[in-house]
Order: C-alpha cells, then structure tokens, then sequence
C-alpha cells in the first residue's frame, strides 16, 4: 500500500493550445473577464496565464463553492485580491449564494467602461463579460444560474465562434461562455494534487488510492481533526497516509475475502467525502502573501 504515495497525478491538458487561441481572440469583444476559480484551492485552480492575457481588462474572481471552504481563508482570499486590485466574491453558483452581488461587482469593475460608454452617448448599453474557469469550478452551473438555466442566449456574435453561446443575464450584462481546460503549473507539483482532490481532474485518470493517501498525508497535519471526527478514530499520531487510509477502511468495515481491506471501495468514499464537505468547510491553501 505504501507504493501508492509514490505515484503522481498525470496531466492531460487536452486543447490547452486552442483555448489559449479562443480566449485571445474573445478579448477584444469583452469589457471584462469573469474567472471562476474553486474556494478551497483558489490558487491552484485560477489560469496563471490569464493575467498576461487580459492586461488592463478589468477582472473579477468568483471563489465558487464557497460552502465547502473555510469562510476564514475565504475572507483571507477575498482581502488578497482586493489588495491586488482585483474584484472577489464569495458565491455558491448550485443555489446561487452570494451571486446577489453579482451585478453590482459588475458595476463596480466595469465603472470606467461605463463612465467611456455613457461620455460616448451609449448610455446603458450592454456589458460584456468573458467567463473563464478550469473544469469542475462551477463555470457552467454560474452561467446558468444567471442565465436563469441557459434560456437566455444572445443571437451568435461575429468574431466568435459556433462553440461559443453569449447569455443576457439581466441588468445589461452579457456572459460569453468560454471552454474549460486544465492549465498545469508545472512550477508546484502540489498543484495536480489539489487539482485531483476537488475533482478538477478526472478519475479516471488518477490512482484514485493513491490520490486518498496523499489527501490523508495532508489533511492529518492540517486538519487532523476532521479525521478522527468523521471517522471515530483515537489517534493518527505519527502515521502516513496509507496507514490511516487502512485504519478507515477497517473502521468502516470496507473489508472483502480474507479480511482484506477493499481499497478501491475505501478510496472512492474518502474522494467523495472530501468532496462533499464531509470532513468539513476545508480550505487547502492560503495567499502567498
């Protein structure tokens, strides 16, 4: 079991190179970019390029998921961006939690873009915002959301392609939906760790008993709580992630022929718990201030 915490999370950015094209192309038809980015790992999960990429357009972070993060390092979150000049909301896009704020975030970014617009006798005409977020940040649960669940397309825009759908929102606002697609930071090779731990990567594409061990690795010296909590457990003092991922599979009585721990079994209903808030509102990483 121990050779499970040798292996890594592989990449597979798929059409890195083609949404780099589509997003690059999409700026000059936008006043401004919406990043969906997941609250527990906002680091991990934002697209490092994107500041390059965008330069002066006004820019807006939505930390999704919110209800599973710790609302502390979310306020933490939120206090570092706006240092940086840069918009935050805490929302929760599946029941729409904090996205009240959405419109008047908008108003707020965007108020040089409306101040040109009205000098230029366009008073009132609509914002237009790129949305961009890796997969499984909740991208598309916002737009619908917003989009009150996608009945609200634009007619097709020139300069955009066919895989591209703009949504009126309300309030003058206009969302262009934009693919989803890992962004590897190969500089933190903590970063598919994380990446696969929320579910950003695929399953099928991680060892997932592997990727549970790693998760207890660091959760029993951050959160250590959570663990003998959620799984009645007295003590992990002093023991690696394989060794408590086997103390959980025999507590909860995930066992096959022979007395054998059934380690897939066991994986998957720690990634799902985890996932799920089970363990509680955790967040995996903090501003590198």
């Amino acid at each position: 079991m121990a050779d499970f915490q040798k292996q890594t999370v592989q990449w597979f950015p798929g059409h890195m190179a083609k949404t780099r094209r589509i997003i690059r192309d999409s700026l000059k038809l936008v006043d401004g970019v919406v990043e969906i980015v997941d609250a527990r790992i906002p680091y991990s999960s934002s697209n490092p390029e994107l500041g390059r990429m965008i330069k002066d357009k006004p820019r807006i972070i939505l930390l999704n998921k919110c209800d599973l993060a710790d609302p502390s390092a979310t306020k933490m979150w939120i206090d570092y961006y706006r240092s940086h000049n840069k918009f935050a909301l805490a929302v929760d896009c599946r029941s729409g939690k904090g996205l009240n704020l959405f419109s008047k975030t908008v108003s707020s970014a965007l108020s040089e873009v409306i101040k040109r617009n009205e000098q230029k006798g366009m008073q009132g005409k609509a914002l237009r915002l790129m949305v961009v977020g890796i997969p499984n940040t909740g991208k598309s649960s916002f737009i619908n959301r917003m989009a009150k669940n996608s009945k609200a397309k634009v007619a097709d825009k020139a300069g955009v392609t066919r895989q591209q759908q703009w949504f009126a929102v309300g309030n003058g606002i206009e969302l262009l939906d934009t693919p989803g697609v890992l962004w590897p930071k190969f500089d933190d090779t903590m970063v598919g760790d994380k990446l696969a731990f929320t579910g950003a990567v695929k399953d099928t594409v991680t060892d997932m008993q592997s990727l549970s061990c790693r998760l207890l690795e660091i959760l029993s010296e951050t959160h250590p709580q959570a663990i003998l909590q959620r799984y009645k457990l007295d003590s992990i003092d002093g023991l690696q992630g394989w060794e408590i991922f086997e103390l959980i599979g025999r507590k909860r009585g995930f066992l096959i022929k022979g007395g054998e721990i059934d380690y897939e079994r066991t994986a998957v209903m720690l990634c799902d718990e985890f996932r799920g808030g089970r363990l509680g509102k955790i967040t995996l990483e903090l501003p590198r201030i």
